[in-house]
């Protein structure tokens, strides 16, 4: 595996970039549009916000919940999530590989197991051939489970 310097370097940029900076940078910059454009103007909303430390604590004690909640919902319970991740391994043939190999290793996890009674030349207890049968099942099953994306 080669290592280039140069892109590794420009990967962990967009994701300090991408994930904290502008994140931190964009929230700072909406608080202070919407406060000094928005509300100090409408006599209303200046009543609502008093100061800009007003706006702060209470946007944030109603969006940071909020966002958490969007956030909770897009993995756990929308299909969006899973969309992403069925994207992420059809393009990336690093995860693909690794399905590949989990799929071929479960099949031969199975005939090893199928092998290994006729290999100690029935020498095996009673409880220990039970054991295998029920693991060769639970491999089954496991692989019957799976699907394709």
């Amino acid at each position: 595996m080669t290592k280039n310097p140069f892109f590794r370097a420009w990967y962990y940029f967009r994701m300090g970039w991408g994930t904290y900076f502008a994140f931190i940078f964009a929230a700072i910059n909406t608080l202070t549009v919407t406060y000094f454009l928005a509300i100090e103007n409408y006599p209303l909303l200046s009543q609502i916000f008093p100061t800009f430390i007003h706006y702060i604590i209470i946007f944030s004690a109603i969006a940071i919940p909020l966002l958490v909640t969007a956030g909770y919902l897009h993995y756990k319970k929308t299909s969006a999530f899973k969309a992403e991740a069925d994207i992420n391994i059809e393009a990336n043939p690093h995860l693909r590989r690794i399905l590949t190999n989990s799929d071929l290793l479960l099949s031969s996890y199975v005939k090893l197991i199928e092998l290994i009674p006729k290999i100690a030349n029935q020498e095996l207890s009673e409880d220990e051939i039970k054991e295998l049968s029920s693991l060769q099942e639970s491999l089954k099953e496991q692989i019957n489970k799976r699907t394709e994306f």
